[in-house]
């Protein structure tokens, strides 16, 4: 039953890491035309509980991605420089998608690998009631 336990948890932890994920990625979307938004980048770390054990991934640290931020030519916005530039955000709409659409397919697997450890762990209590 232990290594259902630890099943459990590493699921636990992947479905909340994934979590963190897309609504990092959903922050990106509703900033992309926020000027002067720097894109927020999350990496993940993986920890293990004991020598032989199964890991589990935890949200790492939230940073800013460096690339730059993409020039805008308005003369009439308010933060236009004299040349009628301004900086937009670095934010890459396609990116984002991409990696919500990833992070997402990345939960349901967590998820169905917890409900099929769950549904193990029944069983194995149905067979010990017998």
């Amino acid at each position: 039953m232990r290594e259902l336990d630890t099943t459990l948890a590493a699921s636990a932890a992947g479905l909340a890491a994934q979590s963190a994920r897309l609504r990092l990625n959903a922050e990106n979307i509703a900033n992309v035309d926020t000027p002067g938004y720097r894109r927020k980048v999350m990496s993940f770390q993986s920890s293990f509980a004991s020598p032989g054990a199964g890991g589990v991934v935890t949200a790492g640290r939230v940073r800013l991605d460096r690339t730059a931020p993409e020039k805008v030519l308005d003369p009439g916005h308010p933060l236009a420089d004299a040349d009628g530039y301004y900086e937009g955000s670095n934010v890459n709409l396609m990116i984002e998608i991409a990696d919500a659409r990833e992070a997402q397919r990345s939960y349901e697997a967590n998820l169905r690998m917890f409900d099929q450890t769950r549904q193990m762990a029944r069983s194995v209590l149905d067979l010990l009631r017998r």
